[in-house]
């Protein structure tokens, strides 16, 4: 069946471009993944600039795709030829200006710089609109007011996804979702916001540049329509083995946000996912705009258009993790074997024994600044009081709490300001590995359901390869919520776990220690 469906070319494949990853999935016509590939990369200060070379972007997807081919030879006894449909992701954001004769004028500027604060300052005041410094709009301003020279020769301003679309089928396009990141969005028209437009084109008026904003940016696409194909250049481009054959169908590119909220089923309004790891973000599809902007929410959409508004903090699993490398360190000078799975389970499932304030004692997870509560540096902080319940499962509990805690406080500007509901949250990330614990605490924290899928670790590839395969095979008038619902998600494997009321309560109690013992974080960045 599986190698019918390839020889057919009754496949999906999606290519996304992590931070450190290259992945490549391809899905048969049941959208279950059947082979895949990747490729480790890494992106480079230069001339303090984080940036990644053309020469790394090109030669990086070729490898994901062509260990992705070998993959199909090995498992099926099969050249690929042809595919059902292709799509493309990367990390959203960023800046790729060209001429018009398609040259890169400046390296590529990733989300990760942060070399944009005056005109991420000056937009958010114009637009009455979050535009945080990684958005693509904050990248051209801020080369505006820098004066810098290549900006007038811009004829196109591109993230990566769009640049690859691009080079791959000829179209100057971008699915809403990716697009939302480089400059907002009205929900209303699903294309870019008018007004903000016709502000943007008056504030930059006396430079006298030969384009205009629209004319530079990428068409805006919602995820169904048909994108372009892949030309005969792109087909060699992309496999340069030169088996794969022109034609295919792509969908629009979309950023990593999409492609999360696509592969946890997270695309229908009123709900919502969190992915905790390194760092921890919840996406919350609304049901209609905010009342005003707050510079604690990013405002982007899903890839059919809804609005999302988008909770990031920068911390999370670090210092519990390096407090884990010191029980396995302890466990090492007792002689003792040390089974890291086993560890964070046991230590994880300890937890579930604390207080539900985890007793008196308080941890902040600050390795870096923390934007949501003015942080522009921390120290990794834990503390008690003499009298507090000082014990083990207590102080992993403090642990987990602490990398919820800021999210929280994020959260409650769209439920306590904006009356924001969500009736479900889907988990992924470390944070879930271990069954049923950082779930439940998500759920207390959130005061929500948290669902966890078994496919949660199949990551934003395989996202991009279910767009791909919805534009190729969706009903007529099926919306992308019954086609995941109905097509991907039917039938499969995942746990629920609603808040207990004593565990909400007993978080609540412990924000309510961390908002008020934040002058200690701020004094341990000054003194330390």
């Amino acid at each position: 069946m599986v190698k019918q469906d390839i020889m057919n070319g009754n496949t999906a494949l999606g290519i996304e471009f992590g931070s450190t990853r290259i992945k490549a999935v391809l899905v048969d016509s049941t959208n279950t993944p059947v082979a895949s590939g990747s490729y480790e990369w890494e992106n480079s200060l230069e001339n303090g600039i984080w940036t990644y070379s053309l020469e790394d972007i090109w030669k990086g997807l070729q490898g994901a795709y062509a260990d992705m081919a070998a993959d199909v030879k090995k498992q099926y006894d099969v050249t690929l030829e042809t595919i059902g449909a292709i799509g493309f992701s990367a990390m959203m954001h960023g800046y790729m200006a060209f001429n018009k004769d398609g040259e890169l004028m400046v390296p590529f500027r990733t989300w990760r710089n942060t070399i944009t604060g005056e005109a991420s300052g000056k937009l958010f005041d114009l637009f009455q609109y979050n535009i945080p410094q990684r958005w693509s709009i904050s990248h051209l301003y801020q080369a505006i007011l820098n004066g810098e020279e290549h900006v007038k020769d811009m004829d196109y301003l591109a993230t990566l996804a769009a640049y690859i679309h691009w080079q791959l089928t000829g179209e100057r396009v971008l699915g809403i979702g990716d697009a939302s990141g480089m400059f907002p969005i009205d929900p209303k028209t699903k294309d870019y916001d008018q007004a903000m437009i016709d502000k943007f084109e008056a504030l930059i008026a006396d430079k006298n540049f030969p384009w205009k904003l629209r004319d530079i940016l990428p068409k805006v696409l919602v995820a169904g329509e048909q994108a372009g194909t892949l030309t005969e250049e792109g087909a060699k481009r992309l496999d340069v083995s030169g088996n794969l054959k022109a034609g295919i169908p792509v969908c629009p590119a979309e950023g990593d946000a999409g492609t999360g909220m696509t592969a946890t089923n997270s695309v229908k309004q009123r709900t919502g996912n969190v992915s905790a790891g390194t760092s921890i973000f919840l996406m919350a599809v609304l049901e209609k705009e905010l009342s005003k902007a707050y510079p604690e929410l990013d405002m982007v959409t899903t890839p059919d258009g809804s609005l999302v508004a988008m909770v990031h903090c920068n911390n999370c699993t670090s210092d519990l993790n390096a407090w884990v490398g010191v029980f396995r360190e302890f466990m090492e000078s007792m002689g003792m074997e040390v089974d890291m799975n086993q560890l964070y389970g046991t230590l994880y499932n300890k937890a579930l024994e604390g207080d539900k304030d985890c007793g008196g004692l308080m941890s902040y997870c600050y390795f870096s600044g923390e934007h949501i509560t003015g942080f522009d540096e921390g120290r990794p902080l834990f503390m008690r009081r003499p009298d507090s319940k000082f014990n083990l499962a207590n102080f992993m509990r403090a642990h987990l709490y602490s990398c919820m805690a800021s999210l929280k406080i994020g959260m409650d500007i769209l439920s306590k300001q904006e009356n924001v509901t969500l009736d479900e949250l889907m988990g992924h990330g470390g944070l879930f590995k271990t069954k049923g614990v950082g779930q439940s605490f998500m759920a207390a924290a959130m005061n929500t359901p948290v669902t966890v899928m078994e496919t949660a670790g199949e990551g934003g590839a395989w996202g991009i390869a279910l767009l791909a395969s919805y534009m190729k095979n969706k009903a007529e008038g099926e919306t992308l919520d019954a086609y995941l619902n109905d097509k991907v998600f039917a039938g499969q494997k995942g746990s629920t776990l609603s808040p207990d009321p004593e565990d909400v309560e007993g978080f609540d109690r412990f924000l309510e220690t961390f908002k008020k013992a934040l002058p200690t974080e701020r004094a341990a960045v000054e003194s330390l």
